[in-house]
Formats: C-alpha cells, sequence, structure tokens
C-alpha cells in the first residue's frame, strides 16, 4: 500500500452508506409525517422536511470536519472537558425558556427554530468516559473507582438537571449508556455483575414505584404514560390514545403498506407521528417488509460500529466504539418499545427516521468519530504514516 494514500481512500463506505440511504428515507418520511399538518396550516408542504435537510448537510458537513481532525487531538483531555463544561451550561440555559410538552429542555434560536443539548449530552458523555478510562487502561481494573469517580460525578450532576426538566427518558438512556461503557473498558467480571442485578433489580422497583406513590411526586404526565403503558385501551381517547394510534398504523400497513404518502394515522389522530412515532407510519405507508428491512440497515451499522471497536487494540477506539453503538442500539430499542407496548413511552426518537435537528446532528457526529476511527485502523493495519 503506497505512503501517499490519502485519507480520503480510508473512507469506510461500510459505515457511509447506511447513513446516507437512512438519511435519505428519513427526508422522506419527514416529509411525509409533516405535510398533512402543514397543508392545515396554510403554509408550504415542505417546510419541516426542507429545515430537516438543512441540518442533515450542516450533519454532513460536521463529519467531513471530525473525519479530517487527527485522531490524536479527539483525545485530547482538554477537548473534551471544554465540550462538557459547555454542554452543562446549555443544559442549564434551557430553563429560561418555554416548556414543550410539559418538560423544558429545548433551547430556541432564532431563524433556526429549537434546539435540544441533551440530545448532544448523549455524544460528548461517550468521548467524556472514553478519555477518561483509555488514558488509565492498564490500571482500570485495580483502581476502577478511583478513576472513574469524578467522572461519574459529574455526569450524576447532569442527570439531576434532566430530572428537573422534567426527562426521564434521556436520563434513563444516559444510564444505560453509561453502563454500556463501564462494561466495555475492562473492568472485573464481579462489578459486572452487581451493575446488571442492581440495574433489573432497580428497573423493577421504579416501576412499582411509579404504580403505587409515584403520582406523588412525579409529573402527571410521566404517571399518565405508565398508566397507558399497562393497559392504554382503558382511557382509548385519553392518556392512551397515542399507543393506540400507533397500533392502528402499524396493523393499517400490513406486509406491503399503503404507499408513500398514504397513511391515515398521520392525519390529525398521530400528534407525534414525525418524532416518536415515526417508525410506526413506516411500518403503515411502506409495509412491515420494508420496515425490516430499514431495521436491518441499522443493526448492520451498529454491528459494524461494534465490529470495528472489538478489533482495535487502541482503548479510545474500542471504547469509542462500543459506547456509540450501545447508544444507537439503547434508541432504536427505547423507541421501538415504547410504539409497541413493551416500555412506557419515552420520547426518544427513532434514529435518522425521525425529525429532530439536535438528534440528526448527535448521531452524525457519532458517524464522524467512526469514521475518523476506521479510517485510523485501516492506516495501522497497513502500516500509512
Amino acid at each position: 500500500m503506497p505512503k501517499t494514500l490519502k485519507k480520503r481512500h480510508l473512507l469506510d463506505w461500510g459505515i457511509l452508506l447506511p447513513y446516507l440511504i437512512l438519511n435519505i428515507l428519513g427526508l422522506m418520511m419527514v416529509y411525509s409525517t409533516t405535510s398533512y399538518v402543514q397543508l392545515i396550516k396554510g403554509g408550504n408542504t415542505a417546510e419541516q422536511a426542507i429545515k430537516q435537510f438543512i441540518f442533515w448537510i450542516i450533519s454532513m458537513i460536521v463529519i467531513f470536519i471530525i473525519y479530517k481532525i487527527k485522531l490524536d487531538l479527539l483525545k485530547k483531555k482538554m477537548l473534551v472537558y471544554t465540550a462538557m463544561v459547555v454542554i452543562t451550561f446549555l443544559l442549564i440555559l434551557a430553563f429560561l425558556f418555554d416548556p414543550v410538552n410539559g418538560s423544558y429542555g429545548w433551547i430556541q434560536v432564532p431563524g433556526v427554530g429549537t434546539i435540544q443539548p441533551v440530545e448532544f449530552l448523549k455524544v460528548i458523555i461517550i468521548w467524556f468516559l472514553t478519555v477518561t478510562l483509555a488514558k488509565n487502561q492498564e490500571i482500570v481494573q485495580e483502581k476502577f473507582l478511583d478513576i472513574v469517580k469524578g467522572s461519574l460525578f459529574v455526569i450524576l450532576g447532569q442527570i439531576v438537571i434532566l430530572s428537573f426538566y422534567p426527562d426521564y427518558g434521556n436520563a434513563a438512556v444516559i444510564v444505560l449508556l453509561v453502563m454500556i461503557i463501564l462494561l466495555a473498558s475492562g473492568i472485573n467480571y464481579r462489578f459486572t455483575l452487581v451493575v446488571g442485578a442492581l440495574s433489573v433489580v432497580g428497573s423493577y422497583l421504579a416501576v412499582l414505584f411509579v404504580n403505587s406513590i409515584g403520582k406523588v411526586f412525579l409529573p402527571a404526565h410521566v404517571v399518565s404514560r405508565f398508566a397507558a403503558f399497562r393497559n392504554p385501551f382503558v382511557d382509548e381517547f385519553g392518556d392512551g390514545h397515542q399507543m393506540i394510534q400507533g397500533y392502528y398504523a402499524m396493523f393499517n400497513g400490513g406486509l406491503f403498506g399503503r404507499g408513500l404518502g398514504n397513511s391515515i394515522q398521520k392525519n390529525g389522530f398521530l400528534k407525534f407521528a414525525h418524532t416518536d412515532f415515526a417508525f410506526a407510519i413506516v411500518v403503515e405507508e411502506l409495509g412491515l417488509i420494508v420496515a425490516i428491512i430499514v431495521l436491518g440497515i441499522l443493526f448492520y451499522l451498529i454491528a459494524r460500529i461494534i465490529l470495528i471497536g472489538t478489533r482495535s487494540n487502541d482503548p479510545f477506539n474500542s471504547i469509542m466504539c462500543y459506547g456509540i453503538g450501545g447508544l444507537l442500539l439503547i434508541s432504536v430499542f427505547v423507541n421501538l418499545g415504547g410504539i409497541t407496548g413493551i416500555i412506557p413511552l419515552t420520547g426518544i426518537t427513532f434514529p435518522f427516521i425521525s425529525q429532530g435537528g439536535s438528534s440528526l446532528l448527535t448521531y452524525s457526529i457519532c458517524i464522524g468519530f467512526v469514521l475518523n476511527i476506521s479510517a485510523d485502523e485501516k492506516r495501522k493495519k497497513y502500516q500509512l504514516v
């Protein structure tokens, strides 16, 4: 392999192509799920799709920038610590803006719309923990708690901020994400068993808490989601309405779908068709077969990211890939679990398909990191300088 080979020649198309395919489908679904509402308002039916397209262009630029940056720079503590300080400031700043659907967490930017700092927090936490753990990989088993206690204290503070929004869905995602990163860092297996057991018991106790006395302490919309999760048909026109309409959408689609743009439920029945329930509309319009193919493409992307991490001998590359693969996997599970009734609805969007500029930028930053890591691994393989 010639030493004059440029970094662009090391581009991993096995990562980039699935990303492009999923985003093109996402743009189509954003137009499909928002055009009816825009038409009723008397506005441009493509307005939301155009906004999403602009965010996608920005995302592609961000991917290019991250890919071109030398990986050694991304390993610098000062850079990731600065990012952590900035995102914490933005999390606090969000309290100054009007809540959305009963929760804070959105910052309104004139001419842009709203951004959701918690989305960026996820990738920054992956980056933050990866840098911390990779720098201390030789002593991670012997002095694990000494290494991570400071980082975990910072993350705990951010979770407390989310609880005051309240945004328990994203807080739960972050807790799961931190667990995955810690377990992938090479810690002792006994700690793994303890964390796993505590997670199962904690989840069970959380459900019991909400079902019994949680309504005294938790916001009404959080308690109502748990009530709808238990049996949405008890309150078909109230708290259970969204889940039931999601079921109808998926039932309407059958194997082959009603055709792109022909969804019934998005026409005023399913309020969050463009965000939380975007995948339900994919099933309704394109059918179960296409929906399975979409999941297959996404799971291929996740598997390839994890495979890059598994094959790497660099702790930073490995842990970063495990964290990013874990974030995508958790997001898919939480979103699909919510719309199918396996878990309560959380407001977590489906990666690349749901509308949301902050979400798209976050996942695109993750792809930029993975592409850079993949190029680094190829360079080492071919012994390029």
